[in-house]
């Protein structure tokens, strides 16, 4: 083996050794999940109704169907960031905590998820329209819209048993411009939002009964 050859092979197994080193010494970036974390919202002075509510798992639009934490900072772009993620797809987040918070209501007799096998009298659906972070140079926000679908269960006729739709949004500002800033005022849109839901299915069922 002639010189040249021995000192590429040495300063080969140099790079490799101290790559190897500086790969073990330095962790990669761990992943952070996030979830929302709020109080189910109090609704007082209405009476609870007699009836049974199944919330089926609401759909989510393609541009938020991930558990990847969307943002975006201008017009007609959508990123995503790569160390931060929810703990779960947004239509999963959406449907569990408008499910606890119509339950913790105490204004139906039952309140059931998808999968249930008992009878039910009216059939929730709905879909995540905007799930997301808007970044502006003044404030960073969290943006949240759903919309709603609420079925009577035994109406024979199928022109009847819709009996409203409704979307819904709400946007605030995050007291601290990263992740964890956007899971609170995330919280905050979908308790918000939760309790607008409540009320007007509590609304529209009373006037049936």
């Amino acid at each position: 083996m002639d010189r040249k050859m021995k000192i590429f092979l040495f300063c080969l197994s140099a790079f490799l050794i101290t790559a190897g080193c500086i790969d073990l010494k330095q962790p990669k970036n761990k992943i952070q999940y996030y979830t929302l974390e709020y109080s189910s919202p109090s609704i007082t002075g209405l009476k609870p109704l007699p009836v049974t509510l199944k919330v089926e798992r609401f759909s989510v639009a393609p541009a938020y169907n991930t558990n990847r934490i969307i943002y975006g900072d201008q017009s007609f772009r959508r990123n995503e960031y790569f160390y931060h993620k929810w703990r779960s797809n947004p239509a999963d987040l959406v449907t569990y905590f408008l499910n606890r918070d119509m339950r913790e209501s105490g204004l139906f007799r039952a309140v059931l998820p998808q999968g249930s096998g008992f009878p039910f009298s009216y059939l929730l659906e709905g879909s995540v329209d905007e799930f997301f972070e808007l970044d502006a140079v003044e404030s960073w926000n969290a943006v949240l819209s759903i919309t709603i679908t609420l079925m009577a269960a035994n109406e024979p006729d199928a022109s009847k048993s819709v009996l409203f739709q409704k979307s819904y949004s709400v946007k605030k500002a995050c007291k601290h411009k990263n992740p964890q800033g956007l899971a609170q005022a995330m919280s905050l849109s979908m308790g918000e939002i939760s309790k607008e839901v409540i009320k007007d299915i509590y609304s529209v069922v009373n006037k049936r009964i």
